[in-house]
C-alpha cells in the first residue's frame, strides 16, 4: 500500500512540476513563441535585466506606489503559494527529504533552474528576489509535512508503548 501511495504522490509531483513550469517559463507566451526562444529565433520582446540585489524587487513590490495590489499579490504571494506544494511533495515521497535543510536547497535549486531557463532563452529576467521567495514558499510547504509526521510518529509510539503496558 506504501508503495502505491509512493507512486501516486510521484506523479502528482510530475504533473505539479509541469504546471509550474507552465506558469513560471511560459505565462505569457504561445506555443509558437516557446519554441522560437527555444531555436533562438525570438524576435519579440524580452525580459533582460537581472535582478541581483536582494530584496530589491520585493521591496518594490510592497513599498512602490506605481504597481497595483493584484500584481504585487500575483508576484509577491504567487512565488511563495506555487513552490509550497514542492515542499510538502518532496519529503513525502523521498526519505532524505524529511529535513528543512534539504528542503531549502531541494527548492532553492529548482527555483535557480527556472531562474536561469528564464535567463538563458529570455522567457523572462532572472531575479535573486524570486530565489528567496520560493525557498519560502518551499519551506513552508515542507511544515505541514513536518506537522503530519510528528503527529504519525507519535502516535505510533503511543499504540507501542500501549501494547508493551499491557
Amino acid at each position: 500500500m506504501k508503495a502505491i501511495i509512493k507512486i501516486g504522490l510521484f506523479l502528482v509531483l510530475c504533473v505539479y512540476v509541469l504546471i509550474l513550469s507552465k506558469l513560471v517559463l511560459f505565462k505569457y507566451l504561445s506555443l509558437h513563441e516557446i519554441l522560437a526562444h527555444f531555436a533562438f529565433r525570438y524576435e519579440g520582446p524580452t525580459w533582460n535585466e537581472p535582478n541581483l540585489i536582494p530584496f530589491k524587487t520585493i521591496f518594490f513590490y510592497l513599498f512602490s506606489t506605481d504597481i497595483n495590489f493584484s500584481i504585487r499579490v500575483e508576484n509577491l504571494v504567487g512565488n511563495i503559494i506555487g513552490f509550497a506544494p514542492f515542499g510538502f511533495l518532496l519529503p513525502s515521497i523521498w526519505r532524505k527529504f524529511q529535513n528543512l535543510t534539504n528542503i531549502v536547497l531541494a527548492t532553492l535549486c529548482l527555483s535557480f533552474m527556472f531562474e536561469f531557463v528564464q535567463l538563458s532563452f529570455k522567457f523572462g529576467s532572472f531575479d535573486v528576489d524570486d530565489l528567496l521567495l520560493n525557498t519560502l514558499g518551499g519551506v513552508i510547504g515542507y511544515l505541514p509535512f513536518l506537522l503530519f509526521n510528528t503527529l504519525i510518529k507519535n502516535k505510533q509510539q503511543h499504540r507501542l508503548m500501549g501494547r508493551e503496558i499491557k
